[in-house]
């Protein structure tokens, strides 16, 4: 990722509000209940009318304004997610379309809540070798496949987008250092299983709930906890830096409560750790790139400073950034 900059950020959350006690109340649990467990307080969620691609066109259209560039400047879109407009086209080809960018390529990275930062480490070889700017965003509309049954994981999610402008230049964060993992032999703990080649979502999958989002929270918060620190340390060991040196950490925003005892695992004692997740919830692959939004806009970081991005989750696999502001 040599020379690879971050020139401008930008998010993009639907209007509506969805409070604990109306995501909790078919699920048979309350307020108080979901904030003990996660410490979501209230998420977002999109209105009808609302798909993938829309709330990642507003997010792109923010970053770009921040970074001061305009569509014919994009040479590449990619757009993480795992909940696109529809299983093709992809949804990077409509934020294409909406944003007039026609010069560029354009496609989606299914990582999961992983997939920012696997689509960062993508765009980096092809703007080095096209030039010009890219687009990295992270859009989720996880609302729609939530079962409102389910308490795992209907309490869980918000919607959301946030974006990325990437390019080569002489000034602005660089991104030093990018790692990537995927463990195969757990795919399962985290699934939609209906709506592919495996299994049609014809009639008897909708019956039985197949198109819903599944997860095995028990075997997901034990990969985290277990597997996390490690990967962290062989990652900041691979990019010749020590704990001390970070500054601030931005995790995917899964759970809160999950990430303040993974946060105090990772020792990174002179760290700041970001969260959205009070808010937002977890916003699958949009969750990194909101919460450096939210940090980028509130004036969090200083210059020279290390930023380590962790995304973790469906495939599973985890993905990591370091980032010198």
């Amino acid at each position: 990722m040599k020379d690879v900059r971050i020139l401008g950020t930008g998010a993009c959350v639907p209007d509506r509000i969805v409070s604990n006690d109306e995501v909790g109340a078919p699920a048979g649990v309350d307020d108080a209940w979901i904030t003990r467990k996660t410490a979501i307080r209230e998420r977002r969620w999109a209105a009808p009318e609302q798909a993938t691609s829309d709330l990642a066109t507003a997010a792109a259209r923010a970053a770009m304004e921040s970074a001061g560039i305009t569509a014919e400047q994009l040479s590449v879109i990619a757009v993480a997610t795992s909940t696109p407009d529809r299983p093709q086209p992809p949804t990077a080809a409509y934020v294409q379309r909406n944003l007039g960018a026609s010069g560029t390529a354009a496609f989606d990275v299914n990582a999961v809540c992983s997939g920012t930062v696997f689509a960062l480490s993508a765009v980096g070889s092809v703007i080095l070798r096209r030039g010009g700017c890219a687009l990295v965003i992270g859009a989720d509309v996880y609302s729609r496949i939530l079962n409102p049954a389910d308490r795992k994981t209907v309490i869980l999610f918000g919607d959301g987008a946030g974006a990325m402008v990437l390019g080569p230049a002489d000034r602005g964060p660089l991104v030093r250092h990018v790692a990537l993992h995927t463990f195969g032999a757990l795919a399962d703990l985290i699934q939609v299983p209906a709506g592919g080649s495996r299994l049609p979502a014809d009639q008897g999958a909708l019956d039985a709930g197949l198109q819903y989002f599944a997860m095995d929270g028990r075997e997901v918060r034990r990969f985290v906890v277990e597997e996390l620190p490690q990967l962290v340390k062989g990652f900041l060991h691979e990019a010749g830096v020590g704990a001390e040196d970070i500054s601030h950490f931005i995790p995917h925003q899964a759970n809160g409560i999950m990430l303040d005892e993974v946060f105090a695992d990772l020792s990174l004692p002179r760290a700041t750790m970001h969260k959205t997740v009070t808010h937002y919830g977890n916003t699958g692959a949009a969750s990194i790139p909101i919460t450096l939004d939210a940090a980028v806009r509130e004036g969090a970081f200083r210059p020279g400073e290390l930023i380590l991005m962790a995304g973790f989750g469906g495939g599973m696999a985890a993905s990591f950034a370091l980032v010198q502001w």
